[in-house]
């Protein structure tokens, strides 16, 4: 889906955390610039010889140029498929041997890379993911291949439902902004790019000036600093310009998108919060109490554990780059579907009245206790590392966030609650063939 988005983790270091009352993620987090002036933040751990490096590009998808939807994501899966003089077998023959690991993904946002590498190979496969980086070949096999495999998962796409009430939420949401189209294109506009096109979404996103680099592992701050010059020093200094604000266009009301299925996909939400808003925490804790990670949130209860409507009901909130949602998502049978919708709208309208002070209590003890658990191996912090400063997340933030969870109040949480739970402004997507529910204005 769109909205939301899980990057690959690979554990390959001991849990890195320092437990204690209240729990806490303590890791030491250095701030590394390099003699070229590129910025990291680095966390030694010296016991295994690997080292994650996760470096992620500001931009993403939604700077494709006008009229060539898919082009950041097709120029994306193209990179690790040859490079310099090497054809895509001979680029995966040397990466194979070297036992490194590269990951390319585009999102919406950002475009990400995913490295590991042993220690006694970490030149030569820092100079491989160097040319992946700087000089890829685009070879018109190769960006044949990839476009076929693009569209074979846009064909698929119109048969998943959960696909298509994402695509129709983002445009009620986003109109024409990048934000209200997938940043996969569509059939015709993948189909018309050239390898100009890939190179000018290359040139354009790959650039010094919305780089973020975390690494985790065997190396000293000293190496990583020869390494970020190594790796991105040639790399153009300036990209695209970035997107303009996305103003949340939803109103309330149901729209049907109707699709052959047993199951109906219901797809929801409204305007949401910044990350950088004081309410931002309590905004966050009451999420998680509506219908968060837990299996005991109000919808859960609700929807599943009361009445057996659906298998799983979840909300969250989407912190894109320039729009912010409170969303959430369930699926239910078409009979069932009014019903649903009618129980979620009066959970709505009650989250707007608060919390209880146990609802509050248990909330902050789930979600103090499991952020240390996220630090669970070197690739899995490299990538929060990353996330913290891509969102401008001071380098201490791990150790102080739990402190921030525990601070938020009753009455913070009304606060926020009524002014972020608008049961009249909530728009409900439902794909599928739904008994009893049809579209309204939109």
């Amino acid at each position: 889906m769109m909205l939301r988005h899980i990057l690959p983790r690979l554990a390959i270091l001991p849990v890195l955390l320092v437990l204690a009352a209240p729990l806490r993620a303590e890791i030491a987090i250095q701030e590394v610039t390099s003699p070229g002036g590129i910025k990291a933040w680095l966390v030694e751990e010296h016991e295994i010889p690997f080292t994650a490096l996760e470096i992620r590009f500001r931009g993403g998808t939604a700077v494709d140029a006008p009229g060539k939807r898919g082009a950041v994501n097709l120029m994306t899966a193209l990179i690790e498929e040859g490079a310099a003089e090497m054809n895509a077998q001979k680029f995966a023959e040397t990466r194979d041997g070297l036992a490194a690991d590269f990951k390319f993904n585009a999102s919406i946002d950002s475009v990400s890379v995913s490295a590991r590498m042993l220690t006694e190979n970490r030149a030569q496969a820092a100079e491989l993911l160097r040319l992946a980086l700087t000089a890829p070949r685009f070879d018109t096999d190769a960006v044949e291949r990839v476009r076929g495999q693009v569209l074979s998962g846009l064909r698929s796409d119109e048969k998943d439902p959960a696909t298509l009430a994402s695509r129709r939420f983002n445009a009620l949401a986003f109109g024409d902004h990048p934000y209200g189209t997938s940043g996969d294109g569509t059939p015709d506009s993948v189909a018309a790019l050239t390898r100009d096109d890939i190179l000018a979404a290359h040139k354009a996103t790959l650039t010094r000036d919305r780089v973020y680099v975390a690494a985790v592992g065997d190396i000293s701050a000293a190496d990583l600093g020869t390494l970020l010059d190594q790796l991105l020093g040639g790399l153009p200094a300036t990209g695209a310009v970035p997107v303009a604000p996305a103003p949340v266009g939803l109103t309330g009301g149901v729209t049907v998108v109707p699709f052959p299925t047993p199951q109906a996909v219901v797809l929801f939400g409204q305007n949401g919060i910044e990350r950088d808003d004081p309410d931002y925490f309590a905004a966050f804790i009451l999420n998680e109490i509506m219908g968060g990670e837990r299996f005991g949130s109000r919808l859960m209860t609700e929807l599943r554990e009361k009445r057996g409507l659906t298998y799983g009901v979840s909300t969250w909130l989407a912190d894109f780059d320039q729009a912010d949602l409170l969303a959430g998502q369930f699926s239910t049978d078409n009979k069932t579907v009014a019903e649903a919708i009618s129980i979620l709208r009066e959970e709505w309208a009650k989250a707007a009245q608060g919390v209880t002070e146990a609802e509050l209590a248990n909330a902050k003890t789930y979600l103090t206790g499991a952020y240390p658990l996220r630090f669970d191996g070197n690739g899995q912090i490299a990538n929060i590392l990353v996330g913290m400063q891509s969102i401008g997340l001071p380098s201490d933030y791990s150790a102080t966030r739990n402190d921030k969870v525990n601070a938020v109040t009753l009455e913070d949480i009304r606060r926020v609650a009524a002014r972020l739970f608008k049961r009249e402004d909530l728009r409900i997507v439902v794909v599928g063939e739904p008994v009893g529910v049809e579209s309204t204005p939109e």
